[in-house]
């Protein structure tokens, strides 16, 4: 039945991986399952015949669908199917996007979809890497016309060994999570997350993934070599040389004053009238022309710019290669916040709000990734007027969710553990002015945030970007680029992390990718700018995290049970742990393996439930003083539970350092009262004493006063 069905196998960093093509979805233009281990993702690439009209861009879109019955999951909505991509379904599709992308032709406007499916996903072989193996197959079997195959390999490092394609036990101990795609020649993607690696390591990292890629590439062309099908005839839009000409004699001096400034609104302005009147003197020599004199323009500016860099060595706002515009920091400005920052560089602002919370306010998530939960969040909005246009919000869309990430991957090596700081924490960072690098600017405003909130990060982290201008075999790198030089330029190579080493790399591109030379230089680069951030800027706005918390923050904290102990806090129905909140004014989480948090805007009330729960899960003890509350009077004294369920007697000779003829002369029921253990008798009885807890008190509070 299926005649075109074609196996194909190789091995893969050591480990086997099968292409199966020509038994499922006979209808797409390029489709492919990948097999690898007990992972399996089904790649599929189909392209419309004629163009989509009206448009000035290249129209691919590229999903990762990430199915929870891979993992043997039935999704935990309401209606138990699949909504809107999750945030990590859409990061893996702009994984997958990025080294692809730049391989279509520039002016190809025929819509491509290219859709990964994940049918079953085995911990010990990386679904995403499968599906970026899978596109690539797809891609190069079908008649879609693009300058691939591409690979990508994953590296791990493991008690200073990198690990390629590791297992989950490695990644689990692993100080690196670094994806490298590759052509078979040069590097196209890079996307790391990192615990403080150094320079060295991640070139080493990155190009021996680069060297298992080529394997890859030149085993996929050989099957497309095989099996392909002809690349379609697409309908190129190329500006004649004759039109670049013209319009360039008309307008260059005139791009040339536009372009030359630091300010991006000055630029835009000054551009406005020139295209004007570009479409006024060539739109009747060239009639039905309009999109090719837009792109003449659009070429004539990047000519302008790239000659500039690479002849000259002039950057449009006069700055030297390896100069950075003019940086500011700021924190505090949010009063009712618990913890702000505002980070400036040119015309580039971020401003990031930290939030504390309770243990149970970390995020669930429902994927198939095995990650439940995250305890630190960072999110990160772009609204349409930080460029000067007004467009309505229509929430985060891909590049938002991407740049967010990218930050939550950058602090999240330096953030304390739940251990040492049992907070939820959420850094949402505001971008008011985009000029270039805003992702990198909330990097170092969430640095900002997170220290004036008190959060105890290990090591301030900072980020900078790295551009690139190719041209033939000549190529230069300048730091810091703003939004033209990104816009015209080849490489937007981003890289954060403290001064001991690398938190998060991602790596855009434009071209058909880098050699090691250029890594290296981006990668020295950036080191360089992230030190400068941090010394003179970061660390001279806030020199360490607070001490304190924001008054308003929850005061939060923790201590850990018997796990048999645990029935003993909830009691029956959650009444014990409800009456304690209700008592301390508190919020208390219990987890499973035994951990207790307990939360508060008053640290006093907070330890008040701590040394409850302390009481109900010990045993009390002779000579510790509790604060207890009075339940009930006899005329030989006042019964005071110390703990839910745990009660003792107070005799009318110990509750007060005077006679007392009645109870009711010195307590009353519901009254709160300190009271120190003096006995625990044969048969479990507790005897207490307020006489000698005061007395006890009082000494101590003389001691302190004499220090």
């Amino acid at each position: 039945m299926f005649d075109n069905y074609k196996l194909f196998t190789t091995k893969f960093a050591g480990r086997e991986v099968s292409f199966e093509t020509g038994k499922m979805c006979e209808l797409a233009g390029g489709s492919v399952l990948v097999r690898w281990g007990e992972t399996a993702v089904l790649a599929n690439a189909t392209a419309s015949k004629t163009p989509r009209e009206g448009i000035d861009y290249f129209p691919l879109s590229v999903d990762f669908d990430q199915k929870l019955y891979a993992v043997g999951k039935i999704p935990g909505s309401f209606p138990r199917r699949e909504g809107r991509p999750t945030d990590r379904a859409i990061l893996d599709s702009r994984l997958i996007d990025r080294p692809c992308r730049p391989l279509f032709p520039k002016d190809m406007r025929n819509d491509c979809g290219l859709v990964m499916t994940a049918l079953s996903v085995d911990p010990d072989y990386s679904y995403v890497i499968a599906g970026m193996l899978g596109a690539s197959f797809a891609l190069s079997i079908s008649d879609i016309p693009w300058n691939g195959p591409i690979a990508g390999c994953q590296v791990g490092l493991v008690d200073d060994e990198l690990i390629l394609n590791p297992n989950a036990e490695q990644m689990a101990a692993s100080r690196l999570n670094l994806v490298v795609s590759s052509t078979g020649k040069k590097v196209i993607m890079i996307e790391a997350g990192a615990s403080e690696v150094d320079n060295e390591t991640m070139l080493r990292a990155i190009m021996m993934a680069h060297e298992e890629n080529k394997k890859m590439v030149a085993f996929i062309a050989d099957v497309a070599a095989e099996i392909g099908k002809p690349k379609f005839d697409y309908q190129e839009i190329v500006v004649p040389d004759e039109m670049f000409q013209a319009i360039s004699d008309f307008a260059i001096a005139d791009v040339r004053r536009a372009l030359d400034t630091n300010d991006k609104n000055v630029r835009d302005a000054a551009m406005l009238p020139i295209t004007q009147a570009v479409h006024e003197k060539f739109d009747e020599i060239y009639p039905d022309s309009a999109a090719k004199i837009d792109e003449a323009i659009y070429k004539l500016q990047k000519y302008v710019v790239r000659r500039w860099l690479l002849d000259d060595g002039k950057r449009v706002d006069g700055r030297g290669m390896d100069e950075i515009r003019p940086l500011a920091a700021e924190v505090g400005l949010l009063p009712r916040c618990h913890g702000s920052g505002l980070f400036t560089r040119g015309q580039t602002q971020v401003l990031s709000i930290a939030t504390l919370g309770t243990i149970d306010d970390a995020q669930s998530l429902d994927g198939i990734d095995g990650v439940e939960t995250k305890r630190y969040m960072h999110q990160y909005n772009f609204p349409s007027y930080s460029v000067g246009e007004s467009k309505p919000s229509r929430g985060p869309g891909r590049r938002e969710i991407g740049h967010g990430a990218l930050a939550e991957r950058a602090l999240e090596p330096v953030i304390p553990s739940v251990d040492e700081f049992p907070y939820a924490i959420r850094v949402v960072s505001e971008v008011l002015s985009s000029n270039g690098s805003t992702s990198q600017g909330a990097i170092c405003g969430s640095t900002l945030a997170l220290m004036d909130a008190g959060v105890p990060i290990k090591k301030p982290v900072a980020g900078i970007s790295c551009g690139l201008i190719t041209e033939g075999e000549r190529w230069m790198t300048m730091v810091d680029i703003q939004g033209l030089e990104d816009f015209f330029g080849d490489m937007d190579f981003k890289v954060a992390g403290t001064r001991d080493g690398i938190t998060a790399i991602q790596m855009d591109l434009k071209n058909d990718g880098l050699t090691e030379d250029i890594i290296r230089s981006a990668l020295e680069k950036t080191y360089k700018a992230r030190l400068y951030i941090l010394d003179e800027i970061i660390l001279k706005a806030i020199p360490a995290p607070r001490e304190e918390l924001s008054k308003y923050a929850p005061k939060m904290l923790s201590m850990v049970i018997d796990t048999d102990k645990i029935r003993d806090v909830i009691g029956a129905g959650g009444k014990v742990i409800q009456k304690i909140c209700a008592e301390c004014d508190v919020k208390i989480d219990v987890e499973e393996d035994g951990h207790v948090y307990v939360s508060g805007l008053d640290i006093d009330n907070a330890r008040r439930a701590i040394q409850i729960i302390e009481t109900i899960t010990k045993d009390p003890e002779v000579g510790a003083i509790y604060k207890g509350r009075v339940t009930r009077l006899m005329q030989f004294g006042a019964f005071v539970e110390i703990a839910p369920g745990k009660e003792g007697l107070c005799h009318i000779s110990k509750l007060d350092n005077k006679r007392v003829e009645k109870v009711e002369d010195v307590v009353k029921p519901g009254d709160e009262v300190v009271v120190k253990v003096t006995e625990i008798d044969s048969q479990g009885r507790i005897n207490l004493s307020r006489k000698d807890a005061l007395a006890e008190l009082e000494a101590r509070r003389a001691a302190k006063a004499g220090e």
